[in-house]
């Protein structure tokens, strides 16, 4: 194992450490999706991206959150369409501590976006090498 690979295993270790109980993934289809770009003096460029994900076989919906700032350069996003299949990797929100109450009631909970892949059009917005393959059933022919 040379030095790269060495370091980045130490970093995927503590990363896993520090927010490995917080980590997520979300199946589902896409119903709504609002894009909010700002810019400072031309060279201080924001992303706010918020995606309302309805998980596979469930009533509930969840709010998911991408923010990126950067220097120089404009962030970017995969296109993502109402109806799109995703699955969107994060972070579950930090849960507050007991004698913080109100301000639970009045923060919203969202999930932080670290990667969305669109399995509808095969883009993501980390590429990644991994393929996924759904489960076929297979038919026993008697």
């Amino acid at each position: 194992m040379g030095f790269k690979e060495s370091m980045a295993k130490k970093y995927s270790e503590a990363y896993i450490q520090k927010y490995g109980d917080r980590l997520t993934q979300i199946q589902g289809h896409v119903l709504s999706i609002k894009t909010a770009t700002k810019t400072i003096l031309w060279i201080y460029h924001i992303i706010i991206v918020d995606i309302l994900v309805k998980p596979e076989r469930s009533k509930s919906v969840v709010k998911c959150q991408f923010k990126r700032k950067k220097w120089f350069k404009k962030p970017k996003f995969i296109p993502l369409n109402q109806g799109n299949m995703v699955i969107v990797q994060g972070l579950k929100p930090k849960k507050p501590k007991e004698g913080k109450e109100e301000k639970k009631e009045q923060q919203e909970a969202a999930i932080s976006i670290l990667n969305v892949r669109n399995l509808t059009t095969k883009i993501d917005l980390v590429p990644m090498d991994q393929k996924i393959q759904r489960t076929k059933q297979r038919q026993y022919i008697k």
